[in-house]
């Protein structure tokens, strides 16, 4: 087993200080070695389309690629990706860095030059998430793809929306997505949370999840964690509808609830919510689901995260198998072997963020593989905004291998990085400083995204 850590700023771009947080990730199943990246990076140059980051040789190097519409100099705010399983078309979410509008966009290749064809545009969204799935009807390939969201302008406050096209890639402009509303309770804290996050199965199963805001006073927020699915791609009349809750019958499993939260700062980052969901590939009835909440409630200092499993569909679940203090951003996957993996970046009692990946083959039910891949004081750099590290990170499975990405302090320290890590841009680790394009002058710390591969073999390269 090894893991590979790379920091994903080009070496052309060494004399970069943004506060690239908030990454994504997608691996193109069909060829693994393709992988896409993002992160709120502008790009460097006067191009009026934002950047994405791409690797040709496994995450081992990256460029840039200028084809997601928006103010390039700004680049995108949220945006999100996800390859189809075969074709290698490339799908993403993003809100527009010149409308904010919500873009749901595809391009034929990851390696196009052209900007991405705009498929969806529409005000009042927050935080697009993006999975796609292929399958094989009448002897062509159909995209299926999913963007969940969170429709402010949807009415009774009823927020959280998945945006779904049956065949992604034949879908047009005006004709090709359907917005599909999740929630069918009504959210007294004024609309849902901002995460929606998905996880699809081969089978045509389609789990989504979301938090019900129960109340919002001032900062503090009441929630329910729900898990809603569908049984056959959201191509019927009633989507998203099949798991209704075993209390009061509406669609949509409420997991947890009367869930407490408090939006404050907490180690430079912003607190709020964070959720994340992701299905067994050998058997679509096993689920994962995890979450962060307030256990000490109102007078808490705590943000705590938990994971739960599901092996009946999401009709009901267990108590916490795993539970991590003060952490936030979990994302979760399962490979192929059945192997559940947890990412989660936490603040540490010496006041660290400190990212760790977790393995278990048996829901947490021994000590799982741990793997801590950066850790790093959580006072420097500055935050210039929010969010810090960002609202999320991301992990995908693709046959037994995890990939994923997170963004931390680029400090050249080797002390940070207990797995190692290899820098495309120019540094002396010695003296532990960046430097400029001319291997010379001093640059100063900053966040960036970094981009991980593990692997059960002996060696990711």
């Amino acid at each position: 087993m090894s893991v590979l850590v790379v920091n994903m700023i080009p070496a052309s771009l060494s004399g970069e200080t943004n506060q690239d947080s908030e990454p994504n990730i997608a691996v193109n199943p069909a060829d693994p070695t393709m992988i896409v990246g993002t992160a709120f990076t502008p790009a460097p140059s006067s191009t009026g389309n934002a950047p994405i980051y791409l690797s040709t040789d496994g995450g081992q190097t990256w460029s840039l690629r200028f084809i997601v519409p928006g103010h390039g100099q700004t680049g995108t705010r949220d945006i999100s990706v996800a390859f189809a399983d075969a074709g290698g078309t490339l799908y993403a979410g993003a809100l527009n860095g010149s409308t904010s509008h919500l873009n749901v966009l595809r391009a034929s290749s990851a390696t196009a030059l052209d900007p991405m064809t705009i498929l969806v545009d529409r005000s009042g969204e927050d935080q697009p998430w993006v999975v796609a799935a292929t399958v094989t009807a009448d002897g062509a390939q159909h995209d299926r793809v999913y963007v969940g969201s969170n429709n402010i302008d949807q009415p009774d406050r009823q927020t959280a929306t998945v945006d779904l096209s049956l065949d992604g890639l034949a879908a047009s402009a005006t004709d090709g997505f359907a917005a599909h509303r999740l929630e069918q309770r009504t959210p007294e804290g004024g609309q849902d949370g901002p995460q929606i996050r998905i996880g699809v199965h081969s089978d045509g199963t389609v789990y989504a999840a979301h938090e019900c805001w129960t109340s919002l006073t001032d900062a503090d927020i009441t929630f329910d964690v729900v898990v809603t699915r569908d049984d056959s791609w959201g191509s019927g009349q009633a989507t998203f509808a099949a798991l209704l809750d075993s209390t009061d019958q509406l669609p949509g499993q409420r997991v947890a609830t009367n869930r407490f939260a408090r939006l404050e700062l907490f180690g430079q980052q912003r607190l709020g919510c964070d959720l994340a969901i992701a299905v067994d590939p050998t058997d679509s009835s096993t689920v994962w689901l995890a979450w962060c909440d307030r256990v000490g409630g109102s007078g808490g200092t705590d943000w705590t995260l938990h994971v739960v499993r599901s092996t009946d569909r999401g009709q009901s679940w267990s108590d916490d198998v795993k539970t991590v203090t003060n952490a936030k951003n979990p994302a979760l996957a399962v490979n192929s072997d059945r192997v559940a993996g947890l990412l989660y970046q936490q603040l540490t009692d010496d006041g660290r963020w400190t990212t760790t990946l977790e393995l278990s083959s048996d829901a947490w039910g021994s000590e799982p593989t741990t793997l801590v891949l950066h850790s790093a004081p959580s006072a420097t750099p500055a935050a210039t905004n929010q969010p810090y590290l960002g609202d999320y990170v991301r992990m995908i499975a693709v046959g037994s291998d995890f990939y994923g990405v997170f963004s931390g302090s680029n400090a050249p320290n080797k002390a940070n990085f207990p797995n190692d890590v290899s820098y495309q841009r120019n540094a002396n680790w010695a003296t532990h400083t960046l430097l400029n394009t001319d291997n010379l002058t001093p640059v100063r710390v900053s966040i960036d995204p970094f981009f991980f591969h593990w692997s059960p073999d002996a060696s990711t390269s």
